[in-house]
């Protein structure tokens, strides 16, 4: 009993220092840590190495590839791929289908790209459409940022997603195979249909946003930006669903289908396609880069103090009690895996902080309960989404790029986000009766 209680001061604590006392998570997750450390009994001369172990462990197998993750979104974005994608899909679906093709922009878009550069790079193109169009900001931005977010949530390698792969002991390309066929149900819910009872709502785009269109000419052709912004999904899919099909094959492709030469690769052709075969300077392409390799630093951060807080549970023996505890509860592991990160969402905000704390906790239940891990991925994946609300960062970028009011706001993204939440697991849960371990 002592033992729960701890886990729950140790996560009360950690809420309490980052949404009440804004602490950078690192500093708060290795702080919830040590007081998890003392509160469990693990020897103080213990405690460092720990701490230390959990973060190197964790990062060791994701940091290159969350930041090949980076660097290569932010080479689709900066060559103009992103918009290119964009305008194709807009312009082949015709006016009257415009939010169909909104939809398939932000899950397209919102694969190579991380969540808040496709907010910001995507958010002109809403506006210029509503001129175009004369159709409602919102009802036009939803369906896009619907696919953004579940694309964030769900799929390596976007960092959630490829943390819990490696907390859970998951297979990254089973996982985006399973994914992908959860994500495209969830997104037609909502997105296009979603979308459709938010025509009333109308809100007034703040000026400083209300950008002029630029011109096409710069932009890389339709095939070169769908082909290199898609490589790393159809690589990554494509290799393990031919090793599925062809068990023979795993141990000759077990190099080329490992994430982190597909990663790898594909950052090297999109070098070629969308810079220096473009005319572009390595030293240019290089400083994307540097500054994309910024932008992630605090995520890596957040998820090596995560590794930290996972690894003093597991070493007090308290990660395999909660599991076995867990699993002996009357209800599906998966939907505790989605509950814990709903808990934990609802208090703190951040999606990827949601997955990546979850993580620590269900690791331990997938081995006890023998649930699919892959699976286990994306229900803490749809759990970390739900219910956003005012201490999310996410919620106020909508409120005042779209100029709304906080009851416009909850109506539509935070409705919007538990909609992929819910809907979510529910094609989990209906996928896990057609998969076995």
């Amino acid at each position: 009993m002592w033992n729960m209680v701890s886990v729950l001061l140790a996560v009360g604590l950690l809420t309490l220092l980052i949404a009440w006392g804004k602490v950078q998570p690192l500093l708060a997750f290795v702080l919830a840590a040590l007081a998890a450390a003392l509160l469990l009994g693990v020897p103080p001369e213990k405690i460092p190495g720990a701490i230390e172990k959990g973060i190197g462990d964790l990062l060791g197998s994701l940091v290159v590839i969350i930041c090949l993750g980076a660097v290569f979104g932010k080479l689709i974005a900066d060559s103009g791929a992103a918009r290119r994608i964009a305008a194709s899909l807009i312009g082949r679906t015709g006016p009257a289908r415009i939010p169909v093709a909104m939809t398939v922009t932000g899950f397209v878009v919102g694969l190579p790209l991380y969540y808040n550069v496709g907010f910001v790079l995507m958010v002109p193109l809403i506006f210029s459409l509503v001129r175009q169009s004369g159709r409602p900001a919102v009802a036009l931005g939803i369906p896009l940022l619907a696919g953004l977010s579940i694309a964030h949530g769900f799929l390596p390698p976007h960092p959630s997603a490829t943390a819990l792969v490696a907390a859970v002991h998951a297979d990254m390309g089973t996982t985006l195979l399973y994914g992908l066929l959860v994500a495209i149900p969830t997104l037609v819910i909502a997105g296009p249909v979603f979308a459709m009872s938010l025509r009333h709502i109308r809100g007034e785009p703040a000026a400083m946003f209300r950008t002029e269109e630029l011109p096409d000419t710069p932009l890389p052709g339709a095939f070169n930006s769908f082909a290199t912004a898609l490589l790393p999904v159809v690589l990554l899919a494509g290799l393990t669903l031919l090793t599925f099909l062809r068990p023979a094959l795993a141990q000759p492709l077990a190099f080329w289908s490992n994430p982190l030469v597909v990663m790898l690769v594909s950052y090297g052709v999109a070098v070629w396609t969308l810079g220096l075969g473009r005319g572009r300077t390595l030293a240019s392409v290089m400083q994307g880069a540097q500054e994309a390799l910024r932008e992630i630093a605090p995520i890596l951060l957040i998820i090596a103090g995560a590794g930290a807080l996972k690894q003093v549970l597991v070493d007090s023996g308290v990660s395999a009690q909660l599991g076995a505890q867990l699993a002996s509860l009357p209800v599906p592991p998966l939907l505790l895996g989605w509950s814990v990160a709903t808990l934990i969402r609802i208090c703190l905000g951040s999606a990827t902080v949601a997955g990546v704390t979850a993580a620590g906790v269900v690791g331990p239940l997938v081995q006890s309960s023998g649930c699919d891990p892959n699976l286990m991925v994306l229900a803490v994946g749809a759990g970390s989404l739900m219910c956003s609300h005012v201490n999310d960062s996410g919620f106020w970028m909508f409120k005042e790029y779209f100029g709304l009011s906080l009851k416009d706001t909850f109506r539509s993204w935070s409705l919007m986000e538990t909609l992929v939440g819910v809907f979510g697991l529910l094609f989990v849960l209906l996928l896990s009766l057609f998969v076995t371990r």
